[in-house]
């Protein structure tokens, strides 16, 4: 594949950086940007790489399982660790700054963690143009716990970072985009646990399926189905309809909806 001169400088870049840290700890979650992140972070400093992944009720258990895989195929030194942001109650009431208390503890663990093990610096996958996102207060809380961003300060981008893991051949270069499971709920909606599982439930039919982008967006006693407009036809051949509301009312959900906007980030904000 062809990529452009100044992405596989950039990639140099991260490596210069890496190197410039000694050891670090990457807060990983198995999505496109930390994966890419710990790959290029394990060859470039060996053993002195090291991942930290949060095992939280609002990462999705296919997920989780398949990140662990993933770094164990690939030799990566992975620790998990227990997040109990659902004890919390800045983060249950799910105002616009859930994502602050969520990264926020997830930055303790990881700074306790390179503490006990002598890791001078802990990163996040943090991108270049992540900046432009103001409503990414996640990215704040680990700005204030200390989290260095070597991606970002290599000046790597999305597209940098899907092209680059291609290269690399790391499964989760087109791997569509993901939030966690609470991101499901409107702003304001008390999350509880068995609602979450619902959402979990609901999107791994939806997987199950064969639909790759898709979102179980909770409405109480209503599901609202998000996936890319090309997958409607296929959503309403009427013996997949009947699956998916049968399905979905056995979870709880009296009424199932599909969103005719389609698929898009943030429509529960």
């Amino acid at each position: 594949m062809d990529i452009a001169p100044e992405t596989l400088q950039k990639e140099e870049v991260l490596k210069e950086i890496l190197r410039g840290y000694g050891s670090i700890v990457v807060a990983y979650s198995g999505g496109v940007d930390s994966t890419y992140l710990a790959d290029v972070a394990a060859e470039t400093l060996g053993d002195a790489a090291h991942l930290v992944i949060a095992d939280s009720p609002s990462l999705p258990r296919g997920e989780l399982g398949a990140a662990l895989r993933l770094a164990r195929d690939r030799g990566w030194h992975i620790e998990v660790v227990q997040t109990t942001e659902f004890e919390n109650e800045a983060y249950l009431r799910n105002d616009g700054m859930r994502c602050y208390f969520c990264k926020g503890q997830l930055f303790e663990k990881v700074e306790v963690y390179a503490r006990e093990h002598g890791i001078a610096f802990m990163a996040h996958g943090e991108l270049a143009d992540d900046a432009q996102d103001k409503t990414r207060v996640g990215v704040r809380a680990a700005h204030e716990r200390g989290a260095v961003t070597p991606l970002a300060d290599a000046g790597l981008v999305k597209e940098d970072v899907r092209a680059l893991s291609q290269l690399r051949h790391l499964p989760t270069w087109n791997k569509p985009s993901f939030a966690c499971l609470s991101s499901r709920f409107p702003k304001g909606t008390r999350l509880t646990m068995e609602e979450v599982r619902r959402v979990e439930e609901a999107e791994d039919l939806l997987k199950s399926l064969g639909f790759r982008q898709y979102r179980a967006r909770h409405h109480g006693d209503l599901c609202r189905i998000e996936i890319e407009p090309d997958d409607f036809a296929r959503m309403i051949d009427p013996e997949l309809r009947l699956v998916v509301v049968q399905r979905l009312q056995a979870l709880g959900y009296r009424h199932v909806s599909l969103d005719l906007v389609g698929y898009r980030t943030g429509s529960t904000a």
